[in-house]
């Protein structure tokens, strides 16, 4: 099995080593979300993870990522839909272990989806300023390595993160406070950067 391809082994160390971080941190999503939204994203996101790490299956990382949409799907709040599709989506990749072409394509698929159902573009203050960034650090990569590529996701995704403090909302529950939230940073964007960084070590 080449080294530079993206196993199930790999992409089920990956989720659960997000999981790890989503249960460690869960506090500062939900406080985020506690200034900007209703509170409960850390909740929810650490919910739907929970119950994914006894349902992580699959002999590919399509697999692997289609066992955990169904428990976004399934959590509360707006997010759970939207990662389920993100998820889902992943899901719908090839069924043999990913070389960075088909992580980039996989991950362009995935962020298109969750675009369109949220309606939402970069600078809106949601998941998708980290998704975007993430994704086209994938597209425009020459890394042959998927740990190299997914690093330079990370980097981005973390950058888009940062970026929406200081961004008045356009979605979501954020977007009824206006610049009364302004300076807060997205969970929804801070979860996806961390859900890249997670891949770093694996």
């Amino acid at each position: 099995m080449p080294e530079n391809e993206l196993t199930g082994a790999d992409a089920r160390a990956w989720l659960l080593a997000f999981a790890d971080r989503i249960d460690s941190d869960s506090d500062e999503l939900t406080e985020l979300d506690r200034q900007a939204g209703d509170g409960d994203f850390g909740w929810n996101i650490g919910s739907a993870l929970k119950r994914a790490r006894a349902n992580l299956h699959g002999d590919d990382p399509a697999g692997v990522f289609q066992s955990v949409s169904d428990t976004f799907l399934a959590s509360g709040g707006t997010s759970g839909p939207l990662f389920g599709l993100w998820f889902g989506r992943l899901g719908s990749g090839p069924s043999a272990p990913w070389a960075v072409p088909d992580l980039a394509g996989a991950f362009e698929t995935a962020t298109g989806a969750v675009r369109r159902l949220g309606r939402a573009e970069v600078g809106h203050k949601t998941m998708v300023d980290a998704m975007v960034p993430a994704t086209e650090a994938l597209a425009a990569t020459r890394a042959t390595s998927w740990r190299e590529a997914l690093g330079e996701a990370a980097e981005a995704a973390r950058a888009g993160a940062d970026s929406t403090s200081g961004m008045v909302a356009h979605r979501g529950r954020a977007s009824y406070l206006g610049e009364r939230a302004q300076e807060v940073l997205d969970p929804g964007a801070v979860s996806i950067a961390w859900f890249f960084e997670a891949a770093d070590g694996i």
